[in-house]
Order: structure tokens, then C-alpha cells, then sequence
């Protein structure tokens, strides 16, 4: 004996549009959550590399300033063996560092000069905010943007 089933047992076996959109926002939210916790996980990973490549970083720092500290007392008395008095190699010394630092900041100052705001990026998120108040426009091509390829129609 086959059963036919009826409207109603097919109707109640088949989700509503209500729970098949619950299930999408449920499904959505369930893989969003994921992602972020996956980011989350990625993003410690990198940071924590990142503190120890720092922390490396600035131990040879720390050691080369050490060094060049004693290079100088040594240059000082290097001085001191070929005949100078011991505070003039050190007074040497110093005014040798000081050349040094003065070259450094000049170019620091050099380079630092010529930062400036990102022009690129403000352009597009001027032409991002026009495009939102006016989604129909084309957003207004700056004369600094390279021309955009248009595909033509091959005949």
C-alpha cells in the first residue's frame, strides 16, 4: 500500500520562506563569527611575531650603541698614543659625533619634508562620497589618474 502524501504533511515537511531566511541570517552570522575569530587569530600571531622581531631589533640596537660608545673611548685613546692630550681625543671624539648627528638630523629634516597628505587616497574617497550621494553619476576623473582601458567590441 503507497502512501500519498498530502498537501498539508508536504507543506509541513518544506520550510516557510521565514525559515529558510532565518537559516540564511543564522548560517551568515554563524560563518561572519568565524571569520572574525579567525582574523582575530591571525592578526596575534602576526603581532606577536612582530613584538619579537621588534624586541630583537632594538637589542641590536642597543648593542651597537654600546659599541660605538666604546670604539669612541678607544678612538680617544688612540688619539692619546700618538702624542695628543687624553681630553683633546675625547674632545675630538666628540666633536666627531656631533658631525655626525648634525648630517643624520639634516637629512631626517630633508625627508621628513617631503611627506605630505595622501592625495591618492583622499581623491578617491572624495569621489567614494560623491558616488554615494549620487550613486547614478561617474564619479569625476582626476587629470593625475591614468587613462582606464574600455573593452571595445571585436567585430
Amino acid at each position: 500500500m503507497t502512501h500519498d502524501p498530502s498537501a498539508a504533511e508536504t507543506a509541513a515537511a518544506d520550510p516557510s520562506l521565514g525559515e529558510l531566511v532565518a537559516a540564511a541570517t543564522r548560517d551568515l552570522s554563524t560563518l561572519m563569527r568565524k571569520e572574525v575569530e579567525l582574523a582575530k587569530l591571525e592578526i596575534k600571531r602576526d603581532v606577536v611575531s612582530a613584538g619579537k622581531g621588534a624586541g630583537l631589533l632594538g637589542g641590536a640596537g642597543f648593542t651597537a650603541l654600546l659599541a660605538v660608545i666604546f670604539l669612541g673611548v678607544a678612538a680617544a685613546y688612540g688619539l692619546a698614543e700618538l702624542g695628543l692630550d687624553l681630553g683633546w681625543g675625547f674632545l675630538i671624539v666628540a666633536g666627531g659625533y656631533l658631525l655626525v648627528a648634525g648630517v643624520l638630523a639634516l637629512l631626517g629634516k630633508r625627508n621628513l619634508g617631503k611627506v605630505g597628505p595622501p592625495e591618492k587616497t583622499i581623491a578617491t574617497l572624495k569621489d567614494d562620497a560623491s558616488w554615494a550621494k549620487h550613486p547614478t553619476k561617474q564619479p569625476i576623473k582626476n587629470a593625475s589618474d591614468p587613462p582606464r582601458e574600455t573593452a571595445t567590441p571585436q567585430a
